[in-house]
């Protein structure tokens, strides 16, 4: 019984019934200068024009999403759009959809006034009384059974208004809504968002988790040296890091408050010996071999050669520790390529494990090249190919 009362509760019932008869209002204004079938047929005519004006469907959704569904703006997942005609589709769909509201805003205004019409005549004539001469229903007889059908037509207004919301409702959500045109556009800008969102979890998996890793493991060979000069260089390098962290987290932050700004300012392969000296000064051995015109990489996959660079020492100095590394970075006529090899020092816990592992090949596979990591001969090694064009 609650369930059945909730739609008379909810505030988007009585808008919708609002909507409905505001449809009418201008068609009945013509009654009072003539009453004529051919007055309502010129008014279906006249919406038929209007509906082929592009403006009318930015008017109509907007009026649509605000009385049929309760809100203003549109959510990520639009059922009915506020956006002018784009295609001759669009303009047909504004018309049925003027039409039909129409035809059924005056079904809905004609019910709204006889059933309760009805229910005063149904009550008078079973009292004996006779009926008012208002209403289309005509009760003639008297019979004192009429008075207990008067409750009928009132309860079923309530009903009346509660489906034909819903029915205007599904109408607006099949005429209104996206085109396919609009839905694709919609998934696109969506999937744009999303492949965004993951470039910034890795950006802030990489920075920051190679930040960490360098502070946690300077801190702890500066407490186990013991040597004061060796922790005034140990706090250098946690400062330099965290310096470089911070100024990464402002980039993702700048994606994340102005969207459509790019970000120009990432570092590339060109600022690959910051890496390679923060590694040195972490303790690990790092030789370092460049060869190859690094400028003239083209810009996203010199950055996310970098982030994979980057990526491959933050895991060899968490897992490895301060162990000699072999860092190779070689850019031919339309391939780079990055070696990094370590020794291994820990037994490996599974094949491919770790996001760090899952990040490096997930750039690859973005920038359609590949990468291969696992143990080689007593090393650890990483090798990446990433195609320059």
């Amino acid at each position: 019984m609650v369930r059945m009362l909730r739609p008379f509760t909810r505030a988007v019932t009585y808008t919708r019934w609002l909507h409905l008869l505001v449809a009418i209002v201008w068609p009945s204004l013509w009654l009072f200068v003539k009453e004529a079938w051919w007055t309502q047929a010129t008014a279906a005519v006249l919406l038929g024009l209007a509906g082929l004006v592009p403006a009318t469907r930015l008017v109509e959704g907007f009026q649509a999403r605000l009385l049929l569904t309760g809100r203003r703006h549109d959510s990520e997942n639009a059922e009915i759009v506020a956006t002018p005609s784009a295609t001759w589709a669009d303009r047909g769909r504004t018309v049925v959809w003027l039409e039909a509201r129409l035809a059924l805003g005056w079904i809905v205004a004609h019910l709204s006034v006889q059933l309760p019409f009805l229910a005063v005549d149904l009550l008078t004539t079973g009292l004996g009384q006779g009926p008012t001469a208002d209403g289309y229903v005509s009760v003639e007889e008297h019979h004192w059974w009429h008075a207990l059908l008067a409750p009928l037509p009132l309860l079923l207004l309530p009903v009346v208004v509660v489906w034909s919301g819903h029915l205007i409702t599904a109408l607006a959500v099949k005429l209104l809504g996206p085109s396919p045109a609009e839905r694709l556009a919609a998934m696109e800008e969506r999937t744009e968002q999303l492949l965004e969102r993951t470039r910034i979890a890795r950006e802030l998996h990489d920075s920051i988790g190679h930040a960490l890793t360098v502070a946690v493991v300077q801190a702890g060979a500066a407490r186990a040296a013991g040597d004061p000069a060796f922790t005034d260089r140990a706090l250098g390098a946690i400062e330099e890091t965290g310096r470089a962290a911070l100024e990464d987290l402002e980039r993702v932050l700048g994606v994340l408050r102005e969207s459509g700004k790019p970000v120009s300012s990432r570092p590339t392969l060109a600022d690959a010996d910051r890496l390679l000296e923060s590694a040195r000064a972490s303790g690990a051995k790092v030789d370092a071999e460049v060869t190859g015109p690094v400028d003239t990489v083209p810009g996203p996959v010199s950055r996310e050669g970098y982030r994979i660079l980057q990526e491959a020492l933050t895991n060899v100095l968490r897992h490895a520790g301060t162990v000699p590394v072999r860092v190779r970075v070689h850019v031919a006529a339309d391939t780079l390529v990055l070696a990094i090899r370590n020794p291994l020092t820990e037994p490996i816990p599974g094949p491919g494990r770790g996001s760090g592992l899952r990040g490096i090949r997930e750039r690859a596979a973005l920038l359609g090249g590949l990468a291969q990591t696992g143990p080689d001969e007593g090393d650890w090694q990483v090798h990446v190919e990433l195609p320059l064009s």
